[in-house]
């Protein structure tokens, strides 16, 4: 069992290599082990930045932030909505998997732990047993096909959902309207605790 997100991504990529992880339009179908490629590359572009911020967020609307708030929880930033904005060269562009990030990833890894903070109060550890108790109710598995929208990827609910299917191993299919306007985010109600700021 993982103990941190970052083992969870090593272990779902290992187990489930060529499985299908994540659709998008324009990106086709990526399985788990191109998906934690891709989630490494933005990670490592980064932690290439001196100092990396300590905690960030990415709303561009496109598989992109997904793909970011992955990489941020691997890396042990923080994900939040006031976050840094996350650099575009990091996306795809010059800072994407860049070498100078390999060595401060490395070492970021060996101080993950349970009380790493994700959201907020949430840890990952929390985070990792709310979705456990989730996956009790839901009972995904690698052989489930979650349609999310895209156009909805920063609410609350949809993050959730990509967070569920990440560790049920099952396969997100980011759509535009209308082919996901019916998605039943009625078991993500209540998943995130609130925000304590004012």
């Amino acid at each position: 069992m993982a103990t941190n997100l970052r083992e969870l991504l090593i272990q779902r990529a290992a187990r489930l290599q060529e499985r299908p992880a994540l659709s998008a339009p324009g990106w086709n179908s990526l399985s788990y082990a191109q998906f934690r490629n891709r989630v490494e590359g933005v990670a490592l572009g980064l932690l290439a930045q001196a100092p990396p911020p300590e905690a960030l967020c990415c709303a561009t609307g496109s598989p992109w932030d997904w793909v970011a708030e992955v990489a941020a929880a691997v890396s042990g930033l923080s994900w939040d909505p006031a976050g840094a904005a996350l650099p575009p060269e990091v996306l795809g562009g010059p800072l994407f998997n860049a070498d100078a990030g390999r060595g401060p990833y490395h070492e970021r890894g060996h101080h993950l732990g349970e009380g790493t903070p994700f959201q907020g109060n949430l840890t990952q550890a929390e985070l990792l047993g709310q979705l456990k108790a989730l996956n009790r109710r839901l009972e995904w598995d690698h052989e489930t096909r979650i349609i999310l929208p895209l156009a909805h990827l920063g609410h609350p609910l949809v993050r959730a959902a990509l967070w569920s299917a990440l560790f049920a191993g099952a396969h997100a299919v980011l759509e535009p309207p209308p082919a996901a306007s019916s998605w039943d985010d009625t078991p993500f109600l209540g998943f995130w605790p609130p925000d304590p700021r004012p």
